[in-house]
């Protein structure tokens, strides 16, 4: 995920250690790896783009920088003329599955708040598919079905270097035990 999308070889499979759960445990940390991941931004234009306080967002720029999520970009010379320091997603990928006890109560959900809010400001029209379900799975059949979408998706991911130039969609793939 270069916005905290899987890419490259392997991408889904790498387990986030409980530093870097703690760091991506915010929805916001998740957009700014979104953003970043498609454009190089400044800190104010993050600010900007998402409605916070640019010394909010700096906190946040600095936690993803600490983990390498995030690293500087290019010193350039911004339409003012001065000089802006601009971040980019390192690409680094991570999988949420691990260590989750260590991020908080809101860790598991960062992801999902995050997508939730990226679906609000994109509006109805942005959705190009929803599916909701629910299967009777052994343990087995769960892992066979994560295993069988994760190759499905690092089809996508090892290959989207010759599709930049396309639209980006977005998505998330969930599986959780019902409390039923």
């Amino acid at each position: 995920m270069t916005d905290g999308t899987p890419t490259g070889e392997g991408a889904l499979n790498p387990a986030a250690s409980a530093r870097e759960i703690k760091a991506l445990a915010h929805p916001l940390r998740l957009r700014i790896l979104r953003l970043c991941g498609l454009h190089e931004l400044t800190n104010k234009q993050l600010a900007d783009r998402l409605g916070q306080d640019p010394g909010t967002m700096l906190y946040h720029v600095r936690q993803l920088l600490a983990t390498e999520f995030l690293e500087p970009g290019e010193v350039r010379t911004g339409e003012s003329g001065a000089l802006e320091k601009p971040y980019r997603s390192t690409g680094r990928s991570w999988r949420l599955d691990t260590a989750l006890d260590d991020a908080g109560s809101n860790g598991p959900l960062a992801p999902i708040d995050a997508l939730r809010e990226e679906l609000a400001e994109s509006g109805p029209h942005a959705l190009a598919s929803l599916s909701r379900f629910v299967l009777h799975l052994s343990k087995a059949d769960a892992d066979d079905l994560i295993s069988r979408i994760y190759d499905v998706l690092r089809e996508y991911t090892d290959t989207e270097a010759s599709r930049t130039g396309e639209p980006a969609y977005g998505g998330m793939f969930v599986l959780h035990r019902s409390p039923d």
